[in-house]
């Protein structure tokens, strides 16, 4: 099966799981809390669930936040791997300000060579295939090809634009969490102010973030605290087909996937590789 035919399968698998998520998203739902202290809600079991039986279709291996995580002695041994966030920024799906995410991507060789985000209340899709750039499809072009009743990828894909869809700001431009807020974010900041005339700070949830970095609107991202591989794999796909780097805090290195340790290190992601 070719890149393009994983792709296509991909998309559609975050597509079909956002309208999972907002079949929930408009009810009264519960919340439960994880093991690791995290927000668990039926819409990341049922978008979970929905991903991992499309993706079934392509016979590679799926790690998915929700679901089964297999050991390291398993996984070592395949050399491609989906990691799935089935529900990106659970907290603000709690909250209900719409700023969470479907992340699918697909890693060959430890590094992700598939990208896709989707976001099933703004209506936005962003993706990436290696080699072969960066691409946003807009709110209005997913909707019409939702309600067309013969929903298809490649129509979709017609209508994509490649990232950078800008100029960068004149204002230096920092993206951060919404949720994970800390005193590393506001040092790097102060460090900012030092260097750029202006600087500006976008506050918003999920990998969100990384879109910003690859559409034009933001300089970097930096992340210091807990995130795990299905956080940031498929943002880091769209990011460096955009022209970025999502640089590893601890080896300097550009990150990889599939680890024995799925926790990521504080990382920062920057507009320029």
């Amino acid at each position: 099966m070719s890149h393009t035919d994983l792709l296509y399968f991909a998309i559609e698998a975050a597509v079909k799981a956002g309208e999972e998520i907002l079949k929930i998203y408009e009810t009264d739902f519960k919340v439960e809390i994880k093991s690791d202290s995290t927000p668990v809600t039926k819409a990341d079991q049922a978008a979970s669930k929905s991903i991992i039986a499309d993706l079934a279709k392509t016979n590679i291996p799926v790690l998915s936040e929700e679901d089964e995580h297999f050991s390291y002695e398993n996984r070592k041994q395949w050399n491609s791997i989906w990691i799935v966030d089935p529900l990106d920024g659970t907290k603000e799906f709690v909250k209900r300000n719409g700023e969470f995410t479907v992340n699918i991507a697909l890693i060959e060789n430890n590094k992700p060579v598939i990208g896709v985000i989707y976001s099933p209340t703004f209506r936005y899709l962003y993706y990436a295939l290696n080699k072969n750039g960066s691409y946003k499809i807009n709110a209005h072009d997913v909707m019409s090809e939702m309600n067309s009743g013969n929903f298809s990828v490649r129509n979709l894909i017609a209508k994509a634009k490649q990232l950078p869809l800008q100029n960068y700001p004149d204002a230096y431009t920092i993206v951060a969490s919404r949720s994970h807020l800390s005193k590393q974010i506001s040092e790097r900041v102060a460090k900012a102010k030092l260097h750029h005339n202006s600087v500006d700070i976008i506050n918003t949830g999920s990998s969100i973030k990384f879109c910003l970095i690859a559409e034009g609107l933001a300089h970097e991202y930096p992340r210091y605290g807990p995130t795990m591989e299905w956080d940031t794999a498929a943002g880091q796909c769209i990011v460096e087909e955009a022209g970025g780097t999502v640089l590893d805090l601890g080896t300097n290195e550009p990150m990889t996937y599939n680890r024995k340790e799925l926790r990521n290190n504080d990382f920062i992601v920057l507009h320029k590789a």
